[in-house]
């Protein structure tokens, strides 16, 4: 074993067989971790930023955030009703591009897709900038070190992800639960000691007049609370059968404990006349009131970072998956389409990790310079995800889907207008910024998949015969067997194959099976180009290419000891350096493993597209 796979195992663990899958599912208990800490870590600034959009007209109007909250209570009841008929509609997981790609077309499913990507990479670098700011408020010795500690924690999650969703489940569980026990515990013992008689509210200099749009950028200032309610939607697969039952369950338990503890926090707010101040959160202004400087203050705030920088985490759940199915549809890289050594989508969680450590050095971590940015995407897929289901019903007509409609319906009405009331009032603080970029990645989308298309045309077969391709004829003069990889029946195997018949009087052609696909399909396509070479289907446990491969051809090479054996492998090579970046580098692992087997002749075959 080498040392980058001993230093792998060491890290993520042992490789999972595929028949574990099943084993790596999540209960109601820890999903509920593992896919709502973004929605409910928001309790911890979702009360503060409307605050500090009232607080503009002076501090006499702060009351008028509990009427803010109710209404966005209200919008996430709406939402959540409408999510529970997407779950019980797309059983397998109905993601917004799912939903949106199947019912409204093409381009409003990239559209969702590109609003969900942009939203998951902000949700990372707002929830891990938040919790190293709780970190270095509370010891400012570090807040030199921002940049270096918010990217050693994307290195943490990540590697926590890496492990696998239950692995991961089970790290992440204890501080998303011990989260929501301070919060409930705050809740009742401010209520129960009600109204500070000692707290008096400063006054606060009037910046701005109480006008309705005012009010209109403090609800959309609160609807960060909704960031993370669409997670358990895309996640459906994740959990334990019967699946959508249970996701619909931990959608109502996450909805029902977001909306509790977001009223509670913005109720003790107004009647303890909590101020936004520099230095100190809401959260742990009502801690010093109710608990003082003792234990359970900084317990509190312990928990509130810990959850704020775990947030991260429902991205590292869902970007993975929404990648995959985007590279299955060939609109990203198509590295992102398959699993890992532990059942996870790895690339997905490496390129996450990426995006988001490139945003924290360019704004410093600074959470404020985030923020902005932030609500746009999440609620761009809310309405097209809802705008949908509409469709979905009317087209299907399944019981019950008048009722089902009406409340999809009106989820699509309601997002749209605070997607509206979202952009316009956020528009010169940052939101023009993800307009630019929304439109952006749907071309990315669109560029990556007219590449995989041109490929293709350039590699298909359109005629299987021997005129069009002649072969060349066998040789029988020497003894050399070869054994030529099979990726797939196109112009570069045929290419390969000639080749491998020029050299070689005993030719061996290996398919590995990655996916457990239909395996007629590629024997029939190998046959009708060459019936007299069998095409030998190797399994893959662990859906890896390198390692059946490599077993493969070292028992090979003892079968024929006293000859050179070749191993040919047919490669492609593009048009433009960048396009090397879509495909995967399978080559280069290739010949590392062979060469570890101290295979001599490793020949590669390019075809020019």
């Amino acid at each position: 074993m080498s040392f980058y796979s001993r230093l792998k195992r060491y890290a993520i663990g042992p490789s999972l067989p595929t028949s574990a899958a099943s084993q790596e599912r999540l209960s109601i208990p820890t999903a509920l971790a593992v896919l709502s800490s973004d929605a409910l870590s928001s309790v911890a600034y979702a009360t503060e930023e409307i605050l500090h959009v009232l607080v503009l007209a002076g501090s006499g109007v702060l009351g008028l955030s509990l009427p803010i909250a109710l209404g966005i209570i209200g919008l996430l009841v709406v939402v959540t009703l409408s999510y529970r008929q997407t779950i019980r509609a797309y059983p397998s997981g109905g993601g917004a591009y799912t939903v949106a790609r199947e019912n409204l077309g093409l381009y409003p499913g990239l559209l969702a897709a590109a609003a969900l990507t942009i939203d998951y990479i902000l949700t990372v670098t707002v929830s891990i900038a938040a919790g190293i700011a709780a970190l270095t408020s509370a010891v400012p010795s570090l807040y030199p070190f921002t940049v270096e500690l918010c990217l050693l924690a994307i290195v943490f999650i990540a590697l926590a992800n890496l492990r696998g969703l239950r692995e991961s489940g089970r790290l992440f569980v204890v501080p998303t639960y011990v989260f929501i026990v301070s919060i409930f515990v705050l809740i009742l013992v401010g209520l129960v000691q009600g109204n500070s008689p000692t707290t008096i509210a400063p006054n606060m200099p009037v910046k701005e007049s109480l006008s309705v749009f005012l009010i209109l950028r403090a609800f959309a200032a609160g609807c960060t609370a909704m960031t993370g309610v669409e997670a358990i939607s895309n996640g459906v697969l994740a959990f334990h059968p019967p699946e959508w039952k249970n996701a619909r369950s931990t959608l109502l338990i996450m909805s029902g404990l977001l909306g509790s503890m977001f009223l509670g926090i913005t109720y003790l707010a107004n009647v303890r006349q909590i101020v936004p101040v520099d230095g100190q959160t809401v959260v742990s202004q009502l801690g010093r009131q109710i608990f003082g400087n003792g234990f359970f203050y900084y317990f509190l705030q312990i928990a509130t970072l810990l959850i704020l920088v775990l947030a991260a985490n429902t991205s590292y759940a869902d970007f993975p998956r929404l990648a995959s199915l985007l590279a299955r549809d060939r609109f990203l890289p198509r590295q992102l389409m398959l699993q890992g050594d532990r059942l996870v989508f790895s690339n997905g969680i490496l390129l996450l990790s990426l995006l988001a450590a490139v945003l924290i050095v360019v704004f410093r971590g600074n959470v404020n310079a985030i923020i902005p940015l932030y609500a746009v995407g999440v609620f761009t897929s809310f309405t097209l995800s809802q705008a949908g289901m509409v469709r979905h019903w009317f087209r299907t007509k399944e019981r019950g889907w008048r009722t089902s409609a009406v409340i999809n319906g009106l989820g699509a009405i309601v997002t749209t207008i605070v997607f509206t009331i979202i952009v316009s009032t956020k528009f010169v603080e940052g939101a023009w910024l993800v307009t630019i970029l929304i439109p952006l990645v749907v071309w990315i989308f669109l560029i990556i998949r007219r590449h995989y298309h041109r490929m293709s045309e350039r590699l298909q077969i359109t005629e299987l015969n021997h005129d069009r391709y002649p072969l060349r004829p066998q040789i029988d003069t020497i003894s050399h067997p070869a054994v030529l990889l099979v990726g797939g029946v196109h112009r570069g195997t045929i290419e390969a194959l000639d080749y491998t018949r020029s050299i070689a009087d005993e030719i061996v052609a290996v398919h590995i099976d990655v996916n457990n696909t239909d395996r007629s399909s590629i024997q029939q396509q190998w046959e009708s180009v060459e019936p007299d070479i069998p095409l030998i289907i190797l399994d893959s446990p662990y859906r890896s290419i390198v390692q059946p491969l490599s077993e493969f051809v070292h028992n090979f090479e003892i079968a024929h000891p006293h000859t050179f054996c070749t191993i040919v492998i047919p490669v492609f090579v593009t048009r433009h350096w960048w396009e090397n970046l879509l495909h995967n580098q399978t080559i280069w692992f290739l010949k590392s493993a062979l060469r570890e087997n101290r295979s001599r002749i490793i020949t590669t075959v390019e075809y020019y597209l």
